[in-house]
């Protein structure tokens, strides 16, 4: 009886499929999967191919496509999550591969037909235009409808209109390069002047508002001469944010009397001198303590650059070293195999069955060493801190507090704790792989939220590497958007779970001590 609902079972699915290929169309090729394959490691191949897909963004490239391979994938999930026969989950696993190389020869065919509008697309979001959420919007699904007459063989209506929302592209970009910058500095001016710069601060708010005016000058003229856009951009913001500190400090200092003022710079001094640990010379002159400071920097400095170079020069001695060790080692093995007159079949017998030996006792140590270290790292996070557990030979740091202005993706100084024991997590497993992932909730549009995640887990990527935690290559950002929640996104609690911030630590071979 058993059997015969196995077959039906599997009977029914392959109908599910046929029906599936009938509207597929006659041009997609399903590849069967062997029965003798894994069904998890299959789906998570799946999943990963996917996933390296959209971030190649063949979502919006070939969205039908695409949106097909996502459903098969979830059916394949589904599937496995409730026990069902390997047969069905395979069939999905395979439909889904088939449907995602569907996407890419489509996708292909996008970046052949419109290559103009693809490019200026890329360019409006370089410089922000998902900030102007509305107009974005609409351009972006007059995108889609042209990806999508491509998809349906309407080569000819793409590229009717393609010029047309190139163009439309590319004033975004403008609109979008000014809006980032322009209004930015322009708020912060407003604002200095609303708290009185123009009596307290009037030779920095003049400084500002020049630095502002050839800016805007600049990109409506130069408009692809990026470099000097970015940094006369980042020049006025920093200008006019100064601006408001120099207004601020300048009423709290018109308030005080002289001598106040000066204690309040030598407790400056003071703070400095001993966070770096330099003698105290408040003795001395502002200038002289100020140089004092500054040599103290630039001892450190030195002193920093010196101990990487002998680390650096260890490093190679160490390498040489083993070189040479290995290389005495096969000459001897060879000298004591041909003195005991054995043969080399012999020697390479022995030879495999110690390295399987040793590859198993490594594999082992090495999980041995992964699961303390792996306790090691909860114990620097205090309670409600960060999630730390594993999955399979990987570490997950899921920081539920980490903490940025709504809308940006600017590290905010509070966070620096937090990182600095990310940062310790990470270097005591040498220099693994990261894989810093950022995640939204479901509120407002899914487009924005994905970019906005991608800028997090940018900004905490970033954060890490200037820190000198891993060379830049050893660590990547993703950003998920609210496709990957963790709860219902209908509740506050929810949304706040799926707000996150995960750090994937994926360590090297961990020999135990």
């Amino acid at each position: 009886m058993k059997g015969r609902r196995t077959w039906h079972l599997a009977l029914c699915l392959g109908m599910m499929i046929f029906l599936i290929l009938a509207c597929a169309g006659p041009q997609l090729k399903v590849e069967p999967i062997p029965m003798a394959e894994n069904p998890s490691e299959m789906v998570n191949l799946l999943d990963s191919e996917i996933s390296a897909a959209k971030q190649n963004h063949l979502d919006v490239l070939s969205p039908v496509w695409f949106s097909k391979a996502e459903a098969s994938l979830a059916e394949a999930k589904n599937q496995l999550a409730q026990g069902m026969e390997i047969s069905g989950i395979l069939n999905a696993v395979a439909l889904g591969k088939a449907q995602l190389k569907q996407a890419r020869e489509m996708g292909d065919l996008a970046k052949t037909t419109l290559p103009g509008v693809i490019k200026a697309r890329e360019l409006a979001q370089k410089a922000g235009a998902m900030n102007l959420a509305e107009d974005y919007g609409k351009l972006e699904e007059s995108f889609l409808e042209l990806t999508r007459a491509i998809e349906d063989n309407n080569v000819s209506r793409a590229m009717r209109d393609r010029d047309r929302l190139e163009e439309a592209f590319l004033d975004l970009e403008l609109r979008a390069i000014k809006s980032q910058v322009i209004d930015e500095v322009a708020a912060l001016i407003a604002q200095a002047e609303k708290e009185g710069a123009k009596k307290y601060a009037p030779a920095t708010l003049a400084l500002a508002k020049e630095r502002l005016t050839k800016t805007d000058a600049f990109i409506s003229e130069h408009r692809y001469e990026k470099e000097t856009i970015r940094s006369m951009s980042a020049d006025a913001l920093f200008q006019a944010r100064r601006l408001l500190q120099i207004n601020r400090e300048s009423q709290k200092i018109r308030a005080m009397e002289p001598e106040q003022v000066a204690i309040r710079i030598d407790g400056l001094f003071l703070e400095v001198t001993q966070a770096l640990g330099a003698p105290d010379m408040r003795t001395e002159s502002f200038d002289t303590q100020t140089e004092n400071l500054v040599g103290s920097i630039n001892g450190l400095k030195e002193d920093r650059a010196f101990v990487m170079n002998q680390l650096k020069e260890k490093q190679a001695e160490v390498e040489t070293l083993n070189r040479r060790y290995q290389a005495e080692t096969e000459s001897l093995k060879g000298q004591i195999a041909v003195f005991e007159g054995k043969s080399r079949e012999e020697q390479a017998e022995r030879e495999r069955t110690a390295a399987e030996k040793k590859a198993v006792e490594d594999r082992l140590a090495a999980e041995r060493r992964f699961n303390q270290l792996y306790n090691d790292v909860q114990g620097f996070f205090a309670p409600g801190e960060a999630e730390v557990y594993k999955q399979g030979n990987q570490l997950i740091i899921r920081l539920r507090t980490i903490q940025f202005p709504v809308g940006k993706a600017v590290i905010m100084p509070g966070n620096y704790p937090l990182l600095s024991k990310v940062q310790k997590s990470i270097r005591v497993f040498g220099e693994p792989d990261v894989t810093i992932e950022g995640h939204t909730d479901s509120t407002g549009s899914a487009l924005l939220n994905e970019h906005l995640s991608q800028q997090r887990a940018e900004a905490v990527r970033q954060y890490l590497v200037a820190n000198g935690t891993l060379p830049e290559g050893k660590i990547v950002a993703a950003g998920y958007g609210p496709t990957r929640p963790l709860a219902p996104n209908e509740t506050e609690e929810g949304r706040a779970v799926n707000r996150r911030i995960d750090v994937v630590v994926t360590p090297q071979l961990i020999p135990a001590k």
